[in-house]
């Protein structure tokens, strides 16, 4: 019998159902499953596992449409991680998660432990972490709250990564006034496993131990899935004790005596403890086996005392796994965690009963079907309805954009904006090179980490437009898409999957629903187009404050792979006398650009429209051309546009600042040649001699072509247009960030 004693456990009441976010009719379905009024402990279960967080009850429906499936996918979404196979008996786990709630109460825990979370997806598959990304979205640069963010943020990041010896290298940072009181925190993590020793989530076979290994078990973390599952409000501050705190130097223990464990053959099945932690970890694992578990929660190693049952269930204390072992082997892993000075205790078995079961000191304080808990938790088909205030924002008559008179400052002015000027006062604070595996650190358009033991590469990025999804969220979430296979194209990769992080508003908002089914379809399209299975992702939503929600954000990361890493290219120019080629053309498009909303302070239009067949083209030219040798380099034309990218290879290099002398063709206003963010641009570099062989792969591939200059010189130019001193654009290109954030 399940112990309903009042004296023991908190008296179930209307006001403590709707604090633990809870609808009426959750409630009375919850009664119907049971057959009688949940207990204080087994309402905190539902009340976790029915989170959006972690039931994704009203996005399910629309992540089915994504395309999953390809030849080398060896693992898609419903486990910890993706997998990929890559050849030569080898793999890459990849995921991206958020942790936006977190970071924005406590930004250096709630980063750190974001990032610790998504090294333990990939190691829990049995991959060795290589490479981490992140994406951050902050407020305006200027509001009162945002250097502390950024800072603390920055800091956690690379404190955690830091300490326990995974480089990051490379990712995205962006400010905007819709982020002001909803930062966007996404980590992205990348490891290598052997093709043959991938480890699932799984909990099977009756009598088979449950696990417990890792740290102990503190009130640390309690609720976070249902804190990132609600809306902020005032009482925001409040919510603290809700934010985990991470310990790198115990999670490097964990991840090497997880490891070296699965060079045996001891194990069933393994999960980190994440979101809702103990409660998630196993009821998953069982729903995944068709399985029950049962629970001793008294066996739990605790740090604190008097922990309750609700508490241990619901703690997301850090660098904690749970194991499902094969029965007779628990002596054998007992002795390797003890190897590593980890506590590594039996905490339950495997049932055949189906049921998620939890006692306490002998007493069952916790029943409930798993399948209530995992297939059959809600589903909800929200109203989805386009906002009548859309055909006004989509609304931009360029005639009443006055062009400014001097394009030269206004390129300083775009140089200094906080979403393009280098982003090197983050990235300095991250070890780029730990592990001796990068090749293409930060700056550049992806991140390139050799394969050791071969001759190939893999390259990583993260990309996202969130001023295109609030535009139009279709095109932006296909731009998303296409942008992170370009930047992948322009260091020589093809990309072999893709994960997500789909950060929006209140689901309960009916415009916020139609933004996300709309990037859905987008990105859909996009990923068909290009060949790119979705292998793995998180949907973060209720990214909102007393009912304004930020911009739909999904940060689309890409995977790509090189089969000769030695063949990479980097962005700079290279080189005086080498030719400057551009591959795609220049239209008319300002809408959502760059340039509107840093000149014009405007933050309208359509979004550059794309022609996926035209993009899959011209990655697959770029591709072939470095393929061949004959770049010297190559970058993406994005925010910003032409002029902005172009400078870029100019003073983004680790070296002496190059000149170019270049001419535009264009009939086009003046403003719209430089900063129009016309898709399917990349600019590459190469000697003269080399240009005929491009033209052939240009034509083959049905890739508008065009010489536009050369590099040499101390003077930025663009003729007829503007010429400047390369050496002053490098000066305020660089310090314009540190200066803002110091």
């Amino acid at each position: 019998m399940v112990d309903h004693s009042v004296s023991k456990q908190p008296q179930v009441t209307a006001e403590l159902v709707v604090s633990h976010g809870i609808t009426p009719d959750e409630y009375q379905k919850i009664i119907q499953i049971l057959g009688r009024e949940p207990n204080y402990t087994e309402l905190g279960v539902f009340s976790v596992m029915w989170s959006e967080h972690c039931s994704y009850k009203s996005s399910r429906q629309y992540l089915k449409s994504l395309p999953t499936e390809g030849p080398q996918v060896l693992q898609g979404p419903g486990e910890n991680a993706g997998v990929v196979d890559i050849g030569d008996g080898l793999a890459v786990a990849f995921k991206m998660e958020s942790h936006n709630h977190p970071s924005f109460i406590e930004p250096y825990q709630g980063a750190a432990t974001g990032v610790g979370g998504i090294l333990r997806d990939i190691f829990t598959m049995g991959a060795r972490p290589i490479a981490s990304l992140n994406s951050l979205r902050f407020g305006r640069i200027d509001h009162p709250r945002t250097r502390y963010l950024v800072s603390g943020v920055v800091a956690g990041i690379g404190g955690y990564g830091n300490c326990i010896g995974v480089p990051t290298v490379g990712g995205e940072v962006y400010f905007d006034e819709c982020y002001d009181a909803n930062i966007v925190v996404n980590a992205f993590t990348l490891g290598i496993a052997k093709k043959k020793r991938i480890h699932t989530g799984v909990a099977k076979g009756f009598g088979n131990p449950v696990m417990y290994v890792g740290s102990k078990t503190g009130r640390d973390g309690i609720h976070g899935a249902t804190m990132a599952s609600e809306s902020f409000s005032e009482e925001k501050e409040q919510r603290r004790p809700t934010v985990q705190v991470g310990d790198p130097f115990t999670e490097k223990l964990l991840l090497e005596a997880c490891l070296e464990l699965m060079e045996h053959d001891y194990l069933i099945g393994i999960q980190d403890m994440g979101a809702a932690g103990l409660t998630s970890s196993s009821t998953e694992m069982a729903g995944r086996g068709g399985a029950g578990v049962e629970l001793d929660l008294s066996a739990v190693p605790l740090r604190e005392e008097g922990m309750t049952p609700y508490e241990i269930l619901l703690s997301e204390s850090q660098e904690r796994m749970l194991l499902v072992a094969k029965a007779g082997m628990e002596a054998e892993i007992k002795r390797i965690f003890d190897k590593w000075d980890l506590e590594a205790v039996v905490v339950g078995q495997v049932t055949n009963d189906n049921q998620f079961r939890a006692l306490f000191n002998g007493v069952e304080v916790a029943r409930i079907p798993i399948s209530a808990l995992t297939k059959e938790a809600p589903v909800y088909h929200r109203p989805a309805e386009r906002p009548k205030s859309q055909d006004d924002l989509e609304q931009l008559d360029l005639s009443a954009i006055a062009e400014p008179r001097d394009l030269g400052a206004t390129l300083k002015l775009m140089l200094a904006a906080p979403n393009i000027a280098s982003k090197e006062w983050v990235y300095r604070q991250y070890d780029c090179y730990v592990r001796s595996n990068t090749v293409v650190a930060p700056g550049a358009d992806a991140a390139v980490v050799r394969i050791k033991g071969t001759d190939k590469g893999l390259a990583l990025t993260v990309d996202g437009n969130s001023r295109y999804c609030f535009l139009d969220p279709y095109v932006g979430g296909a731009l998303a898409v296409a942008e992170a296979a370009r930047n992948l194209a322009c260091v020589g990769a093809r990309p072999v999957g893709l994960t997500d992080c789909l950060n929006f508003g209140s689901p309960e908002n009916s415009a916020v629903m139609w933004q996300f089914a709309r990037v859905i379809q987008g990105m859909r399209d996009a990923c068909v187009a290009l060949k790119v299975p979705v292998v793995s992702g998180n949907v973060s939503f209720y990214n909102e404050t007393d009912g304004i929600p930020i911009y739909p954000t999904p940060t689309i990361g890409m995977v790509g792979l090189l089969p000769k890493v030695n063949r990479v290219i980097t962005p700079w120019f290279k080189a005086a006398g080498d030719i400057v080629v551009l591959l795609g053309r220049t239209r008319e498009e300002l809408g959502g650009s760059e340039y509107l909303k840093v000149i014009h302070n405007t933050v309208k239009g359509t979004p550059p429209w794309i022609d996926l067949k035209l993009e899959q083209a011209i990655q697959n030219c770029c591709i072939e051309a470095i393929e061949s040798g004959i770049l010297r380099s190559a970058h993406d034309i994005s925010d910003g546009g032409l002029a902005v990218a172009l400078a870029e290879c100019c003073i983004g290099g680790p070296d002496k600042a190059l000149g170019v002398r270049a001419e535009m063709r264009e009939m086009i206003r003046g403003d719209a040649l430089l900063f129009s963010e016309s898709q399917s641009r990349i600019l590459v570099s190469m000697q003269e001699k080399d240009l005929g062989q491009l033209q052939e792969i240009a034509s083959r591939h049905a890739v508008p072509l065009q010489v536009i200059g050369a590099v040499g010189g101390s003077r930025f130019s663009i003729q007829p247009i503007l010429q400047l001193p390369v050496d002053e654009l490098q000066v305020i290109w660089s310090s314009a960030l540190a200066d803002r954030l110091k």
